[in-house]
């Protein structure tokens, strides 16, 4: 058994590599397709929160998913008050969350940032706001731009009682706003977080130039710039 187990292992690192060197990354698996082509409603100027949140004074950390890891990671490691974000997996176990497996459909797990914050500078509500406007199209179901699949859905994995109460409440009051002509689609999860490969970490940082940065996640940023110029670095 331990060694069935090994060797299962070591096929998962094996496939990580491959996939890696063959440049077939996590996202972009319609980029050439008319799907691919439509971007996402992202860039909306919408409404703060506007239920109040009390959070602790000390180091905290907030967990979205909403596509890509790559871009969404980029956005908020820009946001003031943001110490580090990592790119993983959230909604299955540790053992499943490999990129081989979660890329392929094979988990539970969606690609997912976690974001570490100090209240102080920024809240768990500003990150909610940027998360929704910028980050992502919260109205696609189990996909997002040109990838398609649960493991690319939007979701929030509230890590405590004071952000599942903010989370919910601004998904009602945004919903309320009707912002979009389709119905929020970001559902609430238990808190999980298992951080990714190394080589998605810090990835548009290290790789400015690749195709699918270029055409869907630097538009984020531009996003972030135009409507939260106070809050960028």
């Amino acid at each position: 058994m331990k060694s069935r187990h090994s060797a299962a292992k070591r096929l998962i690192r094996t496939l990580n590599v491959v996939l890696l060197l063959g440049l077939v990354t996590a996202c972009g698996s319609d980029v050439g397709t008319p799907i691919g082509n439509a971007h996402a409603t992202e860039g909306l100027r919408i409404a703060a929160p506007a239920a109040r949140i009390v959070e602790p004074k000390t180091r905290q950390v907030a967990v979205f998913a909403g596509g890509c890891f790559w871009g969404i990671e980029a956005v908020f490691e820009r946001v003031r008050g943001v110490t580090r974000v990592e790119s993983g997996y959230s909604g299955d176990t540790k053992a499943t969350a490999y990129y081989g497996l979660v890329s392929a459909g094979q988990t539970k797990h969606a690609e997912s940032v976690r974001i570490h914050y100090d209240p102080a500078r920024v809240s768990y509500n500003d990150l909610l706001h940027i998360f929704f406007s910028v980050a992502h199209d919260p109205t696609q179901l189990n996909r997002q731009g040109p990838d398609r699949g649960p493991q690319y859905r939007t979701a929030i994995f509230p890590n405590n009682v004071a952000q599942r109460n903010a989370a919910s409440a601004y998904i009602a009051q945004l919903d309320k706003a009707a912002y979009w002509k389709k119905p929020i689609a970001t559902k609430i999860e238990p808190f999980s977080f298992f951080p990714a490969e190394t080589y998605h970490q810090d990835f548009m940082a290290k790789n400015p130039r690749h195709p699918y940065i270029v055409q869907w996640d630097k538009p984020k940023i531009a996003n972030l710039n135009r409507l939260f110029a106070s809050r960028v670095r």
